[in-house]
């Protein structure tokens, strides 16, 4: 049995917003696992907060760079938010994403590219920005989209320059189709995934983890409710189709046009291309996303210093 401590308690408090002695039954009952607990804590009712891992606190940009029929998105992140307003990193963030252009969009594979403005390699002259702007950066996440015949559509949210921002959308759509007509449907489906952070482009390209874990929750809600194991199982059918509706971003309902969902407008938008459009992939970027942020006390820090 796993010693359950406050630090255990706190953290699933804040991650669940389930009072502090359903956080301690929850992690008891589940060993300490945080991750089933937050199930176990869903499945009862007590919180229907998703999975969340906490404030993000990484600073930086989001930068973008397109060429023909591909494009990038890459995170590099600072401390502050005062770095991301420098000219000289946000020059750094677009010279990286070109960069990541001639690449297969990997971290490891950008960060080891020849970085023209240096000579240097991408990592190396990263640790050379460092020394010269005075804070620790990373190139942190990236992503590369590519296809043969069609556009890779982009949007950045929270722009602060052409291609920088807090946010970073990619979105490829596979057509022989009018480019500009491409362009603009693709552009406002990438709007839409900023907005929505669908999981997957469709219902059937969910990662089946997190699937089997929504099942898994309703499953044990049903249980929960008492009915007969016949009908749990058809109101847990009911659920997961729901929940696909919502995730994947074909079935979700369209944010520029709430009448249509993201198919339908799609498919609207083939009848002035001329052609056929599959959306084939998207990627999202969020500047900090996943990143925890260390939190501190200040007035607990004013108190110590006016101490000694």
């Amino acid at each position: 049995m796993s010693t359950i401590t406050a630090a255990m308690v706190k953290e699933l408090r804040e991650k669940s917003g389930a009072g502090m002695m359903d956080c301690k039954k929850a992690l008891a009952e589940n060993d300490g696992d945080m991750e089933a607990a937050i199930d176990w804590l869903r499945a009862k009712g007590i919180s229907k907060a998703d999975k969340k891992s906490g404030r993000t606190a990484a600073e930086g940009l989001i930068g973008i760079a397109e060429k023909g029929t591909e494009a990038v998105v890459v995170e590099v992140n600072s401390e502050t938010d005062f770095v991301a307003r420098n000219e000289a990193f946000q020059s750094m963030v677009s010279g990286i994403a070109e960069v990541a252009l001639s690449t297969d969009g990997s971290v490891d594979a950008i960060s080891a590219a020849t970085y023209p403005a240096t000579g240097k390699s991408v990592a190396d002259s990263i640790k050379d920005a460092i020394g010269t702007i005075g804070e620790n950066m990373t190139l942190r996440r990236a992503a590369k989209l590519s296809v043969g015949s069609g556009v890779v559509a982009s949007y950045v949210h929270n722009s602060v320059a052409d291609g920088l921002g807090k946010l970073g959308v990619l979105v490829a759509l596979e057509s022989e189709g009018d480019k500009a007509v491409l362009a603009t449907i693709g552009r406002q489906v990438a709007m839409h995934v900023a907005a929505t952070n669908p999981l997957a482009v469709r219902a059937d390209e969910v990662d089946k983890d997190i699937a089997d874990r929504e099942r898994a929750v309703f499953l044990e809600q049903a249980k929960e409710s008492g009915k007969p194991a016949n009908i749990a199982e058809k109101m847990v059918e009911g659920r997961m189709r729901k929940f696909f509706e919502e995730v994947a971003l074909l079935s979700q309902s369209f944010v520029i046009n709430p009448d249509l969902t993201v198919e339908q407008a799609v498919k609207e938008a083939e009848k002035e291309a001329g052609a056929p459009i599959k959306v084939a992939a998207i990627a999202r970027l969020a500047l900090g996303e996943g990143v925890e942020k260390e939190e501190s006390d200040f007035a607990a820090e004013v108190a110590a210093t006016a101490k000694g």
